[in-house]
């Protein structure tokens, strides 16, 4: 590096700079910082303290730190009042009222030291530590997540919203002090640089810099030192986003359209609920204009409004007449269309937050009809009323078949879908749209609950224990044939026709290249002459009767029985092959054949 470049670089003016300009409220600033650049020769640490806002002056009348590393914990004192001894737990260790942002967590070097966000701060906030990326988030009241803070071993940075709020109710400032060290192979002659100190306050940031002679440590013969504290402001307490000190902002509702006119233009009223006639109020308390819309007026949609919802099966909920987003809030919704859904009026002013609505007028279209019957039924009439849309009743069968199997059969026939996978049945439905992707994406899904998830273990235990071996390495569909067909269990030839050709689609369509093997069976399910939700209408229709199939068998009791007839031959035959005889009394009940199985199995 050139003389020229060094006496910049340890003028520190750069950094200085940075230090001194207006943080924006959205920008990530650094907390933390602990890093030693060899190579360049210089050294950064930043560190950050709590300061009463009563004691800012204090704090800037010298470039000191007022709380350093290692510091912030749970400490006490001792001290003579009135001629005897006092103890005093201090929380953070001082007693000057400063707290630490950043603690730093040391183990004496037989465990890994790191550091950590204020306890006090995180549940400030309700922040969520997603620990895969060392990133705490915040929630707000939609349901919209936002990065408030990025922890790195040696990194730390908080978003400047955050911080201010907090010191907004604490009363106090924030001070990010640094020390900064760069050094240079060059002399203080060579730089044309003068030893000394120079202190300086600007504003909110205070500090001291020092040129000297580095003696040849580290092979270096100049160091520029520059130490000091930047204090941040609190936001007012209206601003703070804190119950009860954060200013009320008054609610918005978005309008919908209600009716066309003479003209074929829109007509739109607001959801506010306030504004809307209630059967609730008959005496028109509100005193609420009588050609006011109903509460309980009919708003349409495009399907396609759920979509946002099913992409995000992690956050959001779409249930047989019913949204919801976690426990933040929740609608109901006339899911029983095969186009379109509806919603109350003053249900999407009521229960939606105000930027949900905005997404579900985008999606708005005119009245093309009333409301479902299945709605109709339950809201109105308060009815236990069944759905008849294909994604509701697959879902009610399925339910039905793991609460058969755990009740037959003492295990789940169709193994329940692991934390990943989940979504494939939470999001599984017809498609809102006649796209080749949607479609692709549903039979993956179907494909993934019904016939990944057959349970192979079960199964195999209901093929007679001296065939085991040769189908011992056959798979779902395959192994499921087979153990109905060597078990004369008839009734399943349609169904596994079903599954083997849906397997099919899948993996000529959704899982590979599309191409002869997927035209062939395109053919079979009619793609090619029929919109491709009718398409998965029928196939989802098919995996239905796949379950009640299912149900039957399991409820008859015949899998339960075939299977413990066979678990008790092959205890037989492992307690024959262990005694070493041929012939000995099966009537044996002292024998755990569950035991001499496993341990014959074991030893194999």
């Amino acid at each position: 590096m050139s003389i020229e470049k060094d006496k910049q670089r340890l003028s520190q003016m750069h950094t200085l700079k940075g230090l001194q300009h207006d943080y924006k409220l959205n920008e990530m600033i650094t907390v933390y910082q602990v890093s030693d650049d060899k190579e360049n020769h210089s050294k950064r640490y930043i560190y950050c303290a709590l300061i009463p806002s009563d004691k800012i002056q204090e704090a800037l009348a010298n470039s000191d730190w007022d709380l350093r590393l290692y510091r912030g914990m749970p400490g006490g004192i001792t001290y003579h009042k009135q001629g005897k001894l006092q103890h005093e737990y201090l929380r953070y260790g001082v007693d000057n009222g400063i707290e630490p942002l950043i603690i730093n967590r040391y183990f004496y070097r037989l465990r890994e030291e790191y550091s950590e966000i204020s306890e006090e701060f995180r549940l400030f906030h309700e922040l969520y530590h997603d620990k895969k990326m060392d990133q705490y988030l915040k929630i707000d009241d939609v349901g919209n997540e936002e990065v408030v803070a990025i922890v790195k071993l040696d990194h730390i940075q908080i978003r400047l919203k955050q911080i201010r709020q907090f010191l907004a109710i604490k009363e106090m400032h924030l001070a990010i002090q640094f020390v900064f060290h760069e050094n240079s192979i060059y002399s203080l002659e060579e730089l044309d640089l003068q030893a000394g100190d120079e202190n300086k306050q600007d504003g909110l940031v205070c500090w001291l810099h020092r040129y000297g002679d580095h003696d040849g440590l580290d092979n270096c013969q100049t160091f520029s030192y520059l130490v000091g504290k930047r204090l941040v402001e609190p936001l007012p307490k209206s601003k703070s986003g804190f119950w009860p000190f954060a200013e009320e902002t008054e609610e918005k509702y978005e309008e919908f359209i209600i009716d066309i006119d003479e003209n074929g233009d829109e007509i739109t009223y607001t959801s506010n609920p306030d504004e809307l006639r209630t059967p609730a109020d008959p005496e028109n308390i509100r005193c609420v204009d009588n050609d006011t819309p109903s509460y309980l007026t009919p708003i349409h949609f495009s399907k396609k409004v759920l979509d946002k919802y099913y992409q995000e099966p992690r956050k959001y909920s779409v249930e047989d007449s019913y949204l919801r987003c976690g426990s933040l809030w929740g609608t109901y919704i006339d899911n029983h269309h095969e186009d379109i859904v509806c919603m109350w009026l003053g249900d999407l002013g009521r229960d939606l937050p105000y930027s949900e609505q905005q997404h579900w007028r985008l999606h708005n279209i005119p009245p093309t009809g009333g409301i479902s019957k299945t709605f109709f039924d339950r809201q109105l009439g308060a009815q236990f009323k069944n759905s008849d849309m294909p994604e509701h009743i697959f879902e009610q069968r399925y339910n039905d078949l793991q609460k058969m199997g755990q009740e037959h059969l003492g295990e789940q026939w169709l193994l329940p879908l692991s934390t990943v996978d989940a979504y494939h049945l939470n999001s599984l439905r017809i498609p809102a749209t006649d796209e080749q992707r949607d479609f692709d994406e549903m039979v993956l899904s179907l494909t993934k609950v019904l016939i990944d998830s057959l349970n192979v273990v079960y199964l195999k235990k209901m093929i007679p224990f001296d065939k085991r071996e040769k189908f011992k390495d056959k798979k779902s569909v395959t192994l499921l044939e087979d153990a109905l067909n060597l078990n004369d269990i008839g009734g399943a030839t349609g169904h596994i026709d079903f599954l083997r050709k849906l397997q099919n689609l899948r993996s000529s369509g959704s899982a590979h290249r599309k191409g002869s093997n997927y035209d062939k069976i395109a053919r079979h399910f009619d793609i090619e002459d029929q919109n491709l939700r009718h398409v998965f209408t029928e196939i989802l229709k098919s995996a239905t009767n796949v379950l009640d199939f299912f149900i039957s068998l399991i409820k008859s009791g015949q899998i339960r029985e075939i299977v413990e007839k066979n678990q008790m031959k092959a205890g037989y035959a492992a307690m024959g092959e262990m005694i070493g005889i041929a012939d000995f009394d099966p009537t044996d009940a002292s024998v755990n054949h569950d035991d001499v199985i496993y341990e014959t199995q074991s030893k194999s």
